[in-house]
């Protein structure tokens, strides 16, 4: 199985979903579509939004998760091992008031964590390549960065 996400904007994503429709993947598709609700597949299955209870079984319950750049949507995927293949929201084709997903999927990728899905490249290659690709183990600093936080703190 496939899952997509797409995060909550209202800014449709309609971009990522054709790379998809028009894909050779023959896998089941979940796609947590937000503000793309109204888009139409005869691959993949739609909903606007997702309960958390459920992503993470979806996400457990993946194989490959595509995704746009918001960074939760990258990093719950990379906290249960799944293999991520992201896609910038671009302002050029208002999916986003700026291209700041763009530094984040390139930093991610830079790290070895996941693969980037872009205009100069194609979904279904990144899939053969996902399938051989070992990402990086990921490891939140979240120990860290609240043990600096508790530090400030204390000496303020």
């Amino acid at each position: 199985m496939i899952l997509v996400t797409l995060g909550t904007q209202n800014q449709p994503f309609y971009r990522l979903l054709d790379y998809i429709e028009n894909s050779k993947i023959k896998d089941e598709i979940i796609v947590q579509a937000g503000g793309s609700i109204d888009y139409k597949s005869k691959k993949m299955q739609l909903f606007k939004f997702i309960n958390y209870d459920e992503m993470l079984e979806y996400i457990k319950k993946s194989d490959i998760i595509i995704t746009h750049g918001g960074t939760g949507s990258i990093i719950m995927p990379l906290q249960h091992n799944k293999k991520v293949i992201a896609c910038a929201r671009l302002k050029k084709y208002k999916e986003h008031i700026n291209d700041h997903q763009t530094e984040l999927i390139s930093s991610y990728v830079e790290q070895g964590y996941i693969l980037e899905l872009n205009e100069n490249n194609n979904l279904d290659d990144l899939i053969k390549q996902i399938k051989k690709f070992k990402p990086k183990k990921y490891t939140s600093n979240k120990e860290n960065f609240l043990a600096a936080i508790k530090k400030e703190i204390d000496e303020n």
